[in-house]
């Protein structure tokens, strides 16, 4: 797996690197990945707990 290295951060260039990376994957590769962070996500919320998202509190 290559690594993009910049002197300065560039927008642009840090998607075509990722666009390029993710098209040089098979379908099957793609699925893979999103299978295996998609159960390292479960694993943190287990883990972890599953936080109440911040509440807006009204002052009277």
């Amino acid at each position: 797996m290559a690594v993009l290295k910049l002197e300065k951060a560039n927008e642009r260039q840090e998607i075509a690197f990722e666009l390029d990376y993710l098209t040089s994957l098979t379908t099957r590769q793609r699925f893979q990945m999103m299978l295996q962070k998609s159960r390292e996500m479960l694993l943190l919320l287990k883990r972890n707990g599953r936080r109440k998202s911040t509440q807006v509190v009204k002052r009277t």
